[in-house]
């Protein structure tokens, strides 16, 4: 598979707090970085995705006096309620040190609205707000997106399904990616890949645009 100047990498969540010692860290997050920055080589247009949550975000347990992964009812229907992570301007919200940013043509921040959490790239959580990222997209001429980042079953199963309703071609680079697998969350993520028509591939069947 090569990709072409019709193709957009999106880079979702490789943050700090979603790595080993992290806030909310996913197992082996920090090994997503070396092969996405070997896969993002291979393209020309690259998005990345920042978690960006001001304190007291209406996700976070402690705003709630929850415990963390327990669920409330927030406006738009069921919400997880996480430890606090990714604040704005805090060293959890940076990209890991050795993600390599500088090929990136857009940043997307998500998650700022105080009381709308956000895992797609595209919507917030509640499927109305958007992020403007399929118009940028779409400005572009992109008709097929590859998604990686953290965390597989969530954010970027949530971006990738959104990218389906949203018209474009998805591939979801697998070892470009780890997940929480929460109550059989992963599982559920690649049930619903299938169902969408949603492919899933190895880095390594990658080739060069030369």
């Amino acid at each position: 598979m090569t990709p072409n100047q019709q193709d957009a990498l999106l880079i979702i969540d490789v943050q700090n707090d979603f790595c080993p010692g992290g806030a909310l860290a996913v197992s082996e997050g920090d090994q997503v970085v070396s092969v996405i920055n070997a896969v993002a080589r291979n393209f020309q247009h690259i998005v990345l995705t920042q978690d960006w949550h001001p304190a007291g975000h209406a996700s976070f347990a402690s705003s709630h006096n929850a415990e963390p992964y327990s669920t409330t009812r927030l406006h738009y229907g069921e919400q997880t309620l996480w430890p606090d992570h990714c604040v704005q301007g805090s060293d959890g919200a940076k990209f890991h040190p050795s993600l390599q940013t500088d090929n990136a043509r857009l940043i997307i921040r998500k998650g700022m609205h105080h009381d709308i959490d956000s895992y797609s790239a595209f919507f917030e959580n509640d499927q109305t707000t958007t992020t403007g990222l399929s118009g940028y997209l779409r400005q572009l001429d992109i008709k097929r997106v590859f998604c990686t980042g953290l965390a597989f079953d969530y954010c970027v199963r949530f971006t990738a399904e959104d990218a389906v309703k949203e018209n474009f071609q998805t591939v979801v680079i697998e070892d470009a990616c780890r997940a929480i697998d929460m109550n059989g969350s992963a599982d559920a993520a690649r049930a619903s890949f299938e169902d969408a028509g949603i492919r899933l591939i190895s880095s390594k069947e990658l080739t060069p645009d030369r």
